[in-house]
């Protein structure tokens, strides 16, 4: 039993979340095809110099055609904050936010962000992700104050089904040592 009566407060995990783990949640198609402009774009924003990025007779010889960046995996998918039509501003890794709400832990920190790449993102791909929640921990306390760690994988995949990377984000959901008690 712990002797830290704010850890003791944190209701368990509902059932209703912990029946999230491993499955897909929020796919969703990017709003626009890859495009050149696009890369080019982030090259220069970052001086990236690359002839793999800017010159197609380099880009054919190496990777049989123009790719972008594999930094920019996530660019593709990341929703305008606007468009026509939608009535809610859109928001990147809904899953986290889900569970911030559903876990009553009202302040959150992305403590590690892994990238794992695949095929390449090409010219014209139609990119989509899809989010998985892997894990939720047991109640942790930490400096920033007491709560749970998550781990939520999105995967990019293109208009074929290909796998094209997977970011993987581990999260810290808390309450401030001061904050008032979880909801009972």
């Amino acid at each position: 039993m712990s002797t830290d009566p704010v850890v003791e407060t944190l209701p368990p995990v509902p059932d209703a979340v912990t029946d999230r783990i491993g499955l897909v949640q929020y796919e969703e198609e990017g709003g626009f095809p890859v495009e050149h402009g696009y890369i080019w774009t982030t090259c220069a924003a970052v001086e990236n110099g690359n002839p793999l990025f800017w010159e197609d007779s380099v880009a054919d010889a190496l990777t049989d055609g123009p790719i972008a960046p594999p930094t920019m995996l996530s660019v593709w998918f990341r929703p305008h904050h606007w468009s026509p039509g939608r009535t809610e501003p859109a928001v990147p890794l809904q899953a986290h936010f889900d569970l911030k709400d559903d876990l009553d832990l009202p302040e959150a920190i992305i403590s590690s962000n892994t990238n794992t790449f695949h095929d390449p993102v090409r010219i014209g791909d139609r990119v989509r992700s899809r989010q998985i929640l892997r894990s939720i921990s047991e109640p942790k306390t930490t400096r920033l104050g007491h709560g749970r760690f998550w781990t939520i994988d999105v995967e990019y995949l293109n208009q074929d089904d290909a796998l094209l990377g997977v970011e993987s984000y581990t999260a810290f959901g808390y309450r401030r040592p001061d904050a008032p008690e979880a909801k009972q």
